[in-house]
């Protein structure tokens, strides 16, 4: 197939229609979760500890119990953001100065951010060809000063956990899951976000489920728990509504879910599992619609360490080069497919590395530059924009197609069709 006949040069568009916006769990919002928030308000205790109502809604309590019982965890705490959620998390692990710990070149800021605001030093990574933290990579930055490592199962798609569990156990390191993108992703029939120490999970808007901005902490240790709870309610752990009185308190922060947050998520966890569903039939038929012109032209969607766990946000192919992949991924954009590479170093984007100014910089809002000119610091990062070369080179050459519940058989055909017809004419 001739350039000429791509939408991208003048040719007709695969698809008429725009593509579906990416919102999974904001779009399938309806009555339950209106009423759900009306009943908070009608009770007028939007603190999830107390209000003026006798008979108070508990949705925190509630959505709390009902997530740990879809893990299989022993508890979860509800807080206001997936970064709060990887703070707590941190926090309750006992990650302070001095101590590194270890993440990985492709993952959200706010990743490296919860490290540095509890005095820790993040230690970037390499991913591997899944776009996720790459075990051998992490053993070779792991030092007397790592005290934990942070897999982010990136993009919806499971870490190499059973290589990151024996890592931890080898070392003595604490183990925290950034489960903000793949909520509802396993690894080898266990749910993400059950395997460290602790899990931590994100509600945010664009996530699989959402109340605007919140998060979750999963964990099956009591003591994590209880440290959890602490950081998270200013050191509150002496309501009387929790069994704690042994425990030691520390100061903490104000991180506590709202009553109509917690309505929002209770109702949306019992869409997860169907919106994924979706998700996992759609991205499926794409694959094997478009299998015999990836092998005919040398390029194929990113393995993975779990496909059957995969939460299936998205379809990343891996192409030749980066030029053939932005190439690749402006035409489909012609066409009306929603696509994009993952690196660019011309536009900023701070889900990699190489674009975290203020990471690389050290800077944070205190004059004196801490934690990393703590003296209990002894080491010096790496933070050069070329510290991880092959993860740029694998995301420079990712091309990037949203995949969300509201594709219709249409999109799906549309999509193929359009994946085809550019890779026929480029590749």
């Amino acid at each position: 197939m001739s350039k000429e006949k791509l939408a991208l040069y003048g040719g007709t568009p695969a698809r008429t229609a725009p593509w579906p916006r990416t919102f999974p769990g904001a779009l399938d919002m309806g009555d339950e979760e209106a009423q759900a928030v009306m009943e908070v308000l009608q009770s007028r205790n939007l603190f999830r500890y107390a209000g003026p109502s006798d008979v108070a809604p508990h949705k925190v309590k509630d959505f709390e119990k009902a997530f740990a019982a879809h893990l299989g965890a022993r508890y979860v705490l509800g807080v206001t953001s997936g970064t709060a959620a990887l703070m707590t998390a941190l926090a309750a692990a006992g990650i302070g100065p001095g101590d590194e710990v270890i993440i990985p070149a492709y993952t959200w800021i706010a990743t490296a951010t919860a490290v540095v605001w509890n005095m820790g030093i993040p230690i970037i990574a390499e991913v591997d060809e899944t776009l996720t933290l790459d075990p051998e990579d992490v053993a070779r930055r792991i030092t007397p000063r790592t005290r934990a490592i942070i897999p982010v199962h990136m993009r919806g798609a499971p870490c190499n956990m059973e290589a990151f569990t024996a890592l931890a156990r080898k070392h003595n390191l604490r183990l925290i899951e950034d489960v903000a993108q793949a909520n509802g992703g396993s690894y080898h029939g266990q749910w993400l976000g059950t395997f460290g120490d602790l899990g931590a999970f994100s509600l945010q808007f664009y996530k699989m489920i959402t109340t605007g901005e919140g998060g979750a902490v999963a964990t099956n240790d009591l003591d994590l728990y209880r440290r959890a709870q602490m950081y998270h309610d200013g050191g509150g752990i002496w309501r009387r509504d929790q069994d704690v009185a042994d425990f030691v308190t520390f100061t903490g922060v104000n991180f506590r879910m709202t009553e109509i947050a917690g309505a929002l998520a209770g109702v949306q966890l019992q869409r997860l599992d169907r919106l994924i569903a979706k998700q996992r039939a759609a991205k499926a038929r794409i694959i094997a619609g478009t299998a015999d012109i990836c092998h005919a032209k040398g390029f194929a969607p990113r393995p993975s360490h779990d496909a059957d766990g995969d939460v299936s946000v998205c379809l990343v192919y891996l192409l030749p080069s980066a030029a053939a992949a932005q190439e690749m991924a402006r035409a489909l954009q012609a066409e009306n497919i929603s696509a994009s590479t993952l690196f660019d170093p011309t536009k900023e984007d701070w889900h990699i590395y190489y674009h975290w100014g203020p990471i690389l910089g050290k800077r944070t809002a205190n004059r004196l530059g801490c934690p990393w000119t703590c003296p209990y610091y002894t080491g010096e990062p790496d933070y050069r924009q070329d510290v991880c070369p092959r993860s740029l080179d694998l995301l420079g050459r990712a091309v990037h197609i949203d995949i969300n519940p509201l594709l219709t058989d249409a999109d799906i055909e549309g999509a193929v069709a359009g994946i085809i017809k550019v890779a026929s004419a480029l590749l």
